[in-house]
């Protein structure tokens, strides 16, 4: 008996290191399940989950068996499994709060033998426990099955194994921040691979001579490679902007001279044979944007963050979205730095070089992420801290995708290109690829006499 037990034990060991989703599905799952139901009641109480019973109770309890009145512990829902771990809701006892719940989940985590709990309230009086067998941030496997719709793009996996989901309706406009090396251009990929399927305009801002997005040329509608460049691409937006704006007013009736800034609606409300394609302007290395040398310099940079901020502040109504991108983002870049950010809430930080970027990042709307941040490994490229204007974060990591891979969706979605006049100038040049003639199967026998 001894050898099979060895080569048993020996299998579970390997599979729990190199495959820990095969681990989990044979071996974790079963026994964290068997650990919950045993001691669920006691886990409970020591975790001062429990609640003393109601008089009705202990009169039931008393008049038909002799066994002691125990604590009551938040009624248990069904178990069920998933590829990642368990989940069960719980219905809390009067008097308890979600808070009293998540405060234990340390407690529960040790004591059922998972990797992490996570506590979600579903509805007053009800949360979910999410358990999670093991660290999925490890060696990232994005779910089959993600809700996809417009300007939804599914570009990381968070820490309690659900899909971290870039949706710019919801939050229209991000930052995203991150050193060389940490994974930030692989999330830029994401995002830019999952929009160019969708029925979208992309427009690119890339000051590093174009060498993260030119590859994707094909489906970008817009591109500038330098800060001249993009001294010209940003008006022709504004102008695109003002454009949509009338739009919205003529199908409204809204007098022709009413400020942008009090025209509430946007082009959703539009009917759809009238509604202009939204707009996801990406800019890389934003800080090459405020790096000046002269007087001259100077006056161009303040113009230019004048229109990123116009665009932020109005662009939401006209379906123009932001992704602001860069290594270093700071107040001493310049006049309208500080001021940018505050109108991008999606931030989305990365590991940083130094501490005022993730403070930049993150410290106005979840101070406790900066520290975390500051922790990321350079071992760990793709994993970040994203954080919304709610005060929640979470840890997320982006999965592998090749260039070559990103380019060819953006090549075989090339087709989705709007007509968009205004940009039609600044429309990236794409060479044509030469196509060899295939071999003939059967090789030509000539004719002879």
């Amino acid at each position: 008996m001894g050898g099979p037990v060895a080569a048993l034990g020996g299998g579970a060991a390997y599979a729990r290191a190199k495959h820990p989703g095969i681990y989990w599905s044979t071996v974790g799952l079963p026994m964290s399940t068997a650990r919950l139901l045993s001691s669920y009641g006691s886990v409970m109480e020591a975790c001062g989950l429990t609640v003393a019973p109601s008089r009705l109770r202990v009169l039931a309890v008393k008049a038909t068996t002799r066994r002691e009145v125990r604590p009551v512990p938040p009624r248990r829902g069904i178990i069920r499994p998933t590829t990642t771990g368990l989940r069960l809701r719980l219905r809390l006892a009067p008097g308890q709060e979600p808070a009293d719940v998540a405060a234990s989940a340390e407690r529960l985590r040790h004591a059922w033998g998972v990797h992490a709990v996570y506590v979600t309230t579903i509805k007053p009086g009800v949360v979910e426990l999410r358990l999670v067998g093991f660290d999925v941030l490890r060696k990232v496997r994005m779910p089959r099955k993600v809700a996809a719709d417009v300007l939804k793009v599914p570009v990381a996996l968070r820490e309690d194994a659900t899909p971290f989901v870039r949706d710019y309706r919801t939050v229209p406009h991000g930052l995203t921040l991150g050193a060389t090396l940490s994974g930030k251009s692989m999330y830029l990929r994401h995002l830019v691979a999952g929009l160019a399927r969708q029925p979208v305009a992309l427009v690119g801002i890339d000051c590093k001579r174009g060498v993260e997005l030119a590859p994707f040329a094909p489906r970008l509608s817009a591109l500038a490679t330098d800060p001249d460049q993009a001294a010209e691409l940003l008006p022709a937006l504004i102008k695109e902007m003002e454009d949509r704006y009338d739009l919205i007013k003529a199908r409204q009736g809204i007098a022709p001279a009413t400020p942008d800034e009090e025209v509430t609606s946007d082009i959703w409300g539009l009917p759809e044979h009238e509604r202009p394609l939204p707009i996801v302007l990406l800019v890389d290395e934003v800080a090459e944007l405020f790096l000046v040398a002269t007087k001259k310099e100077e006056e161009r940079r303040d113009e230019m963050v004048t229109q990123l901020i116009r665009l932020a502040q109005l662009g939401r109504a006209a379906g123009i979205y932001l992704e602001v991108c860069g290594q270093r983002f700071g107040a001493e870049l310049g006049k309208g730095a500080t001021m940018l950010r505050a109108q991008l809430p999606g931030r989305v930080c990365h590991r940083v070089n130094d501490e005022a970027s993730a403070k930049m990042a993150l410290g106005d709307i979840a101070p406790e992420a900066v520290s975390a941040a500051c922790a990321i490994a350079p071992e760990q490229p793709g994993l970040a801290i994203a954080g919304d204007t709610s005060g929640g974060w979470s840890r997320i990591r982006t999965p592998y995708l090749s260039l070559a891979d990103a380019a060819k969706t953006c090549h075989a979605s090339a087709y989705l290109v709007p007509e968009l006049p205004s940009l039609k100038s600044f429309r990236p040049h794409v060479p044509v690829r030469l196509v060899e003639p295939a071999a003939p199967v059967v090789k030509p026998r000539p004719v002879t006499d």
